[in-house]
């Protein structure tokens, strides 16, 4: 047998022991001359000692005792010596950069700060020595890792880490602060039988591997206690709280510690980063995502690996996403996101594959549409001649040249238009209220119910800056408030940023459509006629193009302008905060990002006038609509923008970052390959990139302009679902391996919702009901096909019906073409005669004056108003049936909320029993306690 002492240990050897060895036969506690307590340990001869390999910078548990300073026994020290004298170069063995020098205490937070000689940093070191103090007073406990490469520091030699853990102490008092909720007792409700849950059982290829993501078994929670922590499913301390809940604790007082004890707004570790005290603060990643192991023979090496294997690799974009560890990893905040963006992606499936039927209809009819065929068959210079497009430089042209534009046009404006876009607006609905139900279920089984009202603290800003005080109605204490007097004049000038950002946009808008007059009339007055003949698309493809980029630069500057703003306004929590800036900017992207739809939508076009008299934008000639309608113009502006607005934004979240943390990481990368030195965790993660403060507002932006593009303008564009739902499947995945890969973890948010994006998207689906009535009664050619074959009976001479004819003696002065003759190679003998009759697009009497609308005009109209009133009307009757339908809260969630609500009140009556034991046994004589006590047992 082999004896061997391990000293320093003051508590608990035992525990901390079993971490050394594999097995023991024989452990005890013997003091020694320094009245330490040293453990002595008998193990077998042929046992290994397992605990400092996982620590192999040469230091054991708790006092940083070298391997080689382990005692053993006078007689065993030859057979079995742990003392090497060659002088080996220290090699940290997987996992234990996750920990303090001690190996025990785990890494819950990291802060970073560089190194400096001058003043500044001498009154940044004075920030943080005041600040680490007050830290270790709430009781989290600190280890710093020295910069010098001597001591396997930083790879550049000047950053420093600060390392922090918290102890259980200060876990569970921080616990029983913000209500944290953990489990009491097995949930032993049974799963309700439903078709839809029969179905899920049914195993298909969109599944998770069971092997790797197992069902977590489901709790009834109720908030901790410290006294009644023996009522909690609890195995041990250490694995109670998750690393999730560890980071948000240790996070929450970050945010409130001080750093100056005389000046009461002079805390919080994001004015500490702010003022260059510290350049960063962020928990600790699991480890690598990646192993040199399969995970098929060895399973995953931990969670982050997990999450790349099963979630983030492009090669998983078909499968279902694992929520519960998404959650547990990063927070229940992220993980709301990343269910509502798979959620959102699934119902996506519907509306694609509806809107290509319709697609896929309009390619099958489009050879046996009468209009399209009279209209490419228009080749007549006799019956056919158009007035020139521009003023002076354009000329006259043949109508056949449209054929193109009426043909793509049709693709998109045909028989299905209408049921499409009473479908799409209808699925609207659907969507945001199976969401709701979704979300319930899972605020339930992530314990986020009453979370706003209950656990949501105030933000550190305003408990430092609100002027006034005032008692809670509901705690009855006195908190920070600010009076509406005060708050009024800042809730002004936010609007009158926002006014002024709003005319911003506008004033671009206007100067787009200068520019798509300017740019018509040059390219239609080119001398070669193919490229003239292409003035519509050439015009919108550049102007939409230009739109694009002008719609990203003002997006980004009205960034910070809003959260200026915001900050100004003071809001009392983060929920608060988040969704005044998220209406705020919501608001300007709807105008920055659907503006140029709507000009092409509802204005191009619908005040051209006559030639006699054109309607004028700034003194320019207004641009006028292709006969074959503006419908065609308003697919290519919104493929333009939408498309390229998530290409873009897709390659700066994900190329950009890797990148940028290539070029950093490089230096670490070399000295681990060189042997210099380790590359250990905390020094990884620091070199990723941050998520920053308001890092999912930028992924629900994206996806909530996606969504008005999908619903608002979808009757002009039926791809629009299928192109959303190609960039999110490849969203997801993206995303995921961002915040995997490239992305330092952020630390684990709560929130109960979506905050106000829920409140969006029911106002933009709602809106889209009166946004497309309007696009099929006055952009599509719809309602006017309906009137003349109602008419007529039948739609043979409809292109005829829709034009009008001009004498072309009655031009109005200064825009009558330079060349008034036919082209050389008209048809009928006309080459070189003089144009006396022009048409037009337009319900006007002529040839000759007075150019008064036709009695077409107004049935056309009244009808519009019709289709709109009617279509609206129904829509709405429909959609509002759906939402009194479809109940917002399944019923097995509300059983399983009341099952745990009754299991905390017979736990609290319980309570109250034991507490009335007590007090009645303190006040009886000490004879009558034992038999007193047994008849309340």
């Amino acid at each position: 047998m082999t004896y061997v002492y391990v000293t320093g240990l003051r508590q608990e050897p035992d525990h901390v022991l079993g971490n050394f060895l594999r097995m023991t036969s024989l452990r005890k506690t013997v003091p020694d001359e320094d009245n330490n307590d040293k453990a002595c340990i008998l193990m077998n001869y042929s046992m290994q000692p397992i605990g400092l390999e996982a620590y192999g910078d040469g230091r054991s548990p708790k006092n940083g005792a070298a391997p080689e300073n382990i005692e053993l026994s006078e007689s065993n020290k030859e057979d079995e010596p742990l003392k090497d004298d060659k002088p080996k170069k220290a090699e940290k063995k997987e996992g234990a950069d996750l920990y303090f020098h001690d190996g025990i205490r785990r890494i819950d937070y990291i802060l970073a700060y560089k190194k400096g000689d001058s003043e500044k940093d001498v009154r940044r070191a004075a920030k943080r020595h005041e600040f680490e103090n007050n830290l270790r007073e709430e009781g989290i406990e600190l280890e710093v890792e020295d910069p010098e490469p001597s001591q396997d520091g930083s790879a550049d030699g000047n950053t420093v880490f600060v390392k922090l853990h918290a102890p259980w102490e200060f876990l569970s008092r921080q616990a029983e602060v913000l209500k944290v909720k953990m489990p009491i007792k097995e949930n032993d409700m049974e799963e309700p039988i439903s078709i839809l849950n029969c179905l899920k059982k049914i195993p298909s290829p969109f599944d998770l591997s069971e092997e790797f993501i197992k069902p977590e078994p489901k709790y009834f929670t109720a908030p901790f206690v410290r006294e009644r922590e023996d009522e909690f499913v609890m195995e041990d301390r250490e694995s109670f709280f998750g690393m999730s809940q560890r980071n948000r604790m240790v996070h929450e007082i970050l945010e409130k510690c001080r750093y100056d004890p005389d000046n009461k707004t002079k805390f919080g570790i994001d004015h500490m980063i702010n003022n260059g005290s510290y350049v960063a603060a962020y928990p600790l990643h699991e480890g690598d995502y990646k192993s040199k192991h399969s995970m098929l023979t060895h399973g995953p090496q931990n969670d982050r690996h997990l999450l790349y294997e099963e979630w983030a690799r492009p090669g998983r974009w078909y499968k279902y996403q694992p929520l519960d560890l998404i959650s547990d990893y990063y927070g229940e905040k992220i993980g709301l996101y990343f269910a509502w963006l798979g959620f959102y992606t699934q119902m996506l499936t519907i509306a694609a594959i509806v809107g290509l039927v319709v697609f896929l209809y309009g390619c099958i009819s489009l050879p046996f549409d009468p209009v399209v065929s009279e209209l490419c068959e228009a080749k007549s210079w006799v019956n056919y001649t158009m007035c020139p497009q521009c003023n002076n430089r354009c000329t006259y042209w043949i109508l056949e040249s449209s054929c193109f534009y009426s043909q793509l046009t049709y693709l998109f404006d045909n028989g299905a238009t209408v049921f499409f876009a009473a479908f799409m607006s209808l699925w609207a609905t659907m969507f945001c209220e199976f969401w709701k139900r979704r979300q319930n279920e899972l605020d339930y089984d992530w314990d986020l119910f009453g979370f706003e009202e209950q656990e949501e603290n105030c933000r550190p800003e305003f408990e430092a800056l609100a002027p006034d005080k005032r008692v809670n109605p509901i705690t009855k204490l006195y908190e920070p408030y600010v009076k509406f007097y005060r708050r009024f004049p800042r809730f002004m000038a936010s609007v009158l940023g926002i006014v002024f950002m709003i005319f911003l946009v506008l004033a671009a808008v206007v100067g787009v459509i200068v520019y798509r007059i300017a740019i018509k009339t040059a390219v239609a007055a080119s001398g070669d006629a193919f490229i003239s003949s292409q003035a519509s698309i050439i015009t919108s493809i550049t102007a939409s193009c230009i739109s694009l980029v002008v719609i990203m630069v003002l997006q980004n500057l009205y960034d910070r302008i809003a959260t200026w703003l915001t900050d100004l306004e003071l809001h009392r929590t983060e929920t608060e905060y988040e969704d005044s800036y998220t209406f705020k900017m919501y608001f300007f992207a709807f105008v920055n990002y659907y503006s140029s739809s709507f000009y092409v939508a509802f204005f191009k076009g619908s005040f051209p006038g006559n030639p006699s008299e054109y309607g004028k934008v700034f003194g320019l000639r207004q641009e006028e609509c292709d006969p074959a309608g503006c419908l065609q113009e308003l697919f290519v502006n919104l493929a333009i923008v939408m498309c390229g607005k998530q290409f873009f934004n897709n390659f700066i979240e994900i190329f950009l970052p890797l990148i940028l943390n290539f070029w950093r990481s490089r230096t670490g990368r070399k000295e681990q390959k060189a042997g210099k030195g380790s590359y250990d965790q905390w020094e990884k993660d620091f070199d990723r990139s941050e998520l920053g403060p308001r890092g999912l507002f930028k992924e629900y932006l994206e996806m909530a302009v996606q969504f008005g593009f999908v619903t608002i303008f979808v009757a002009s564009f039926p791809l629009a679902p299928f192109f959303a739902l190609i960039n999110n499947l490849m969203e997801i995945r993206l995303d995921a391996y961002k915040f995997v890969t490239q992305l330092r973890r952020p630390y684990a948010a709560r929130a109960q919702d979506i905050g106000a994006w829920y409140a969006i998207l029911v106002s933009v689906g709602n809106f889209a009901v009166l946004s497309n009535a309007c696009v099929i009664a006055f952009t599509s050619s719809f309602i006017s096909r309906e009137v003349y074959k109602y008419q007529f009976d039948k739609l043979e001479g409809y292109v005829d019906w829709t034009l009008s004819s001009f004498n072309t003696t009655f031009f109005e002065e200064g825009t009558g073409p330079d060349i008034d003759t036919y082209p050389d190679f008209a048809d009928g003998g006309l080459n070189g005669t003089r144009v006396e009759l022009c048409k037009y697009r337009g319900f006007v009497l002529g040839p000759n004056p007075p150019f008064d609308l036709k009695l077409d005009y107004w049935k056309v109209f009244a009808m519009r108003l019709v289709l709109v009133l009617v279509y609206e009307h129904v829509i709405f009757i429909v959609k509002f049936a759906l939402e009194y339908m479809v109940p917002d809260m399944p019923d097995f969630v509300k059983n399983e909320i009341k099952r745990e609500n009754y299991l905390a009140q017979q736990a609290l009556e319980e309570i109250t029993r034991k507490d009335m034991v007590a007090k009645r046994r303190s006040k009886m004589p000490d004879g009558e306690k034992g038999a007193s006590a047994s008849g309340y047992q």
